[in-house]
């Protein structure tokens, strides 16, 4: 069984704002944990900025009908409903499907069914519609964060797997073993190089040096010069910004010395490949690096298929856990948590702040990372 969460403290206040002109037409799906195909309910945006609860259920809201997204939301769905179950509380959960571009009318039935709580969205541009268009609506666990760095508006709050978390834990953990200066090699993809500037970010907020960066490029001509620049260029450890696809490959170009690297770096890798990678640091959730661990023993678990999906059902189950603190009249102003994607830290401006385990592979297998390493 997980430990309690720790909780404490008065609501927050609450925010005036003007109410939309319009919202798309189209209705969203609804279903119930216990019910599924409940009619679909309709309703124009509200004056009020923050409506009333007039039931006790908390509204799960998620792309369920997205060609782009489906698999993803089943898989935080599946984490929600399994813990709401496991708490005897499934009865309090609906949940609302919707497609691409039709967050707002999900939104709406949620709002309109009289939900305690919107748990969702899941993905950044549904929050930013969200945030934009629907300031009227019940108090809100989004499933995702502004990309621009925003802050939340009153009763938002945001739970999420985001890299910049990993990143940040990753950065104190080289201040820790002694690095001085890191040089960066990642390859040409948004989520990389969202990675690495996150790295870069907290680095240089420790006093740390950066060292110079490389783009990766599997052309052997531009890894021989990679490997020549790194060797005259030293730096104290390095910093792996890629897919598992091209793991083996960059690190064997790599100067010796530390590796630290992005979360997925392992996903789906056999071990003769992960012997490839020997001693790079990585962070990894709770409910992954740890699964014997006796606090999730109560907690059922699915295998998803996926290390990806199988974060997103371990967000699921930490989603639900914090939806019960924050569906009550007065929510806390402090939490506590040691969830299945790591500890979890109520901030002033309400995003829960995530740290994860920190990860060595050791003889072609990923473990829990010792400072003794």
């Amino acid at each position: 069984m997980l430990p309690p969460p720790v909780a404490s403290g008065p609501p927050p206040e609450v925010e005036t704002r003007p109410a939309p002109a319009a919202v798309p037409p189209a209705a969203a799906p609804v279903e119930s944990a216990q019910e599924p195909g409940a009619a679909p309910i309709t309703g124009e945006p509200a004056t009020a900025p923050i409506l009333a609860a007039t039931t006790g259920t908390i509204g799960l809201v998620l792309p369920l009908q997205s060609s782009l997204y489906g698999r993803a939301a089943e898989a935080v769905k599946a984490g929600f409903l399994a813990a709401a179950n496991a708490a005897g509380s499934a009865d309090r959960v609906r949940v609302f499907g919707h497609g691409d571009d039709a967050v707002l009318p999900a939104f709406m039935a949620a709002a309109e069914g009289g939900a305690a709580l919107i748990v969702g969205p899941l993905t950044r541009d549904d929050l930013k519609t969200v945030l934009a268009f629907a300031p009227a609506r019940p108090r809100m666990l989004a499933l995702n964060q502004p990309d621009d760095g925003s802050p939340l508006p009153a009763e938002a709050y945001a739970l999420t797997l985001s890299l910049e978390s990993d990143a940040a834990l990753l950065a104190r953990q080289a201040r820790e073993d002694g690095m001085r200066t890191v040089a960066t090699v990642a390859s040409d993809t948004p989520l990389q190089n969202r990675f690495k500037a996150a790295f870069a970010s907290a680095w240089e907020r420790s006093g740390g040096a950066l060292g110079r960066g490389y783009r990766f490029d599997a052309n052997p001509d531009v890894l021989a010069v990679l490997r020549r620049e790194l060797a005259v260029r030293a730096a104290d450890a390095t910093l792996l910004c890629v897919g598992p696809d091209n793991a083996a490959l960059a690190k064997s170009f790599l100067p010796p010395g530390p590796v630290y690297a992005s979360s997925q770096i392992a996903d789906g890798l056999p071990a003769q490949m992960l012997r490839d990678l020997e001693g790079v640091r990585y962070v990894e959730i709770p409910w992954l690096a740890d699964p014997d661990d006796p606090a999730f023993a109560r907690l059922p678990r699915q295998r998803m298929g996926d290390p990806v999906l199988d974060r997103l059902y371990a967000l699921g189950l930490d989603a639900f856990t914090i939806a019960e603190l924050l569906a009550g009249p007065a929510p806390p102003s402090r939490v506590e948590l040691d969830g299945a994607t790591g500890h979890l830290s109520l901030t002033s401006g309400r995003f829960f702040a995530r740290e994860g385990k920190l990860m060595v592979i050791r003889g072609g297998a990923p473990t829990l990372y010792s400072a003794r390493q």
